[in-house]
């Protein structure tokens, strides 16, 4: 059987997350019902992350074996044409039989979006924390830098995670912010994998220097201290967007 990989984006809002999950409406589940109708047959689906309740996806990355060829041209029309209003495929291709979208990425890419104004905006809401204060951006830049590189991240991973290990490695992590009224502020983080809630505690803790709870030289001694409570809150799952997900070019 063919084996198509394909990129999903996805408005997370309406959704308990990616994973298919009993009484619960997740991305897998609609997306395994646009590929039964598709092909009228049961197809089981993996994907890259599970991503939590409420996080959006502009690059989610999944494969599934099909019973024959659609044109890889073709195949997003004809999944969207079956999908709700809160997800669409982006693009597709054709892989390897033993090419897996879990096992066989490289890294990903994240975004965490925190909007500051004096009133709320019910556009930016929907995708981004709001805070009302703006935050010092040149300190959460400087905090920034201490996350580089392999570090035990212990004290950025919440209760209910079943990881082995808690140590990753990380490409690098920037804070921008763009405009002024409202200042909207990304908080971007890559690395090869992602400890549970680990990007929303990273920028829980940039917000938390930002606003002067945390120095910016104390992140580099919680990072080393491993102490979960040391470091700053874990924000809302709405700010959070899986941008990229990195795979071989062949």
């Amino acid at each position: 059987m063919p084996r198509i990989a394909f990129i999903t984006e996805f408005d997370g809002t309406d959704f308990a997350g990616f994973q298919s999950q009993e009484n619960a409406r997740a991305v897998q589940d609609v997306l395994e019902k646009a590929l039964e109708d598709l092909y009228k047959t049961k197809i089981r689906l993996t994907g890259c992350s599970r991503t939590d309740a409420g996080v959006h996806a502009r690059c989610h990355l999944s494969h599934a074996d099909v019973p024959f060829v659609i044109p890889e041209d073709k195949f997003p029309l004809a999944m969207n044409a079956l999908l709700p209003d809160d997800v669409a495929v982006k693009k597709s291709f054709y892989v390897a039989d033993d090419f897996s979208a879990r096992f066989d990425i490289k890294g990903k890419r994240y975004i965490y979006r925190i909007y500051s104004s004096p009133t709320r905006s019910p556009l930016l809401d929907r995708t981004s924390y709001y805070c009302p204060v703006l935050p010092d951006i040149a300190k959460m830049q400087a905090a920034a830098s201490f996350f580089a590189g392999e570090h035990d991240f212990a004290a950025f991973c919440a209760t209910g995670g079943s990881q082995k290990t808690t140590i990753r490695r990380l490409f690098g992590v920037k804070v921008e912010a763009i405009g002024e009224d409202p200042c909207q502020i990304e908080i971007e983080v890559s690395g090869e994998a992602f400890l549970y809630n680990m990007v929303r505690i990273i920028a829980g803790t940039l917000l938390y220097v930002g606003q002067g709870k945390i120095e910016p030289s104390e992140v580099a001694s919680i990072i080393e201290g491993g102490d979960r409570s040391q470091a700053g809150k874990t924000l809302p799952a709405k700010g959070l967007t899986l941008e990229e997900v990195f795979i071989d070019s062949d």
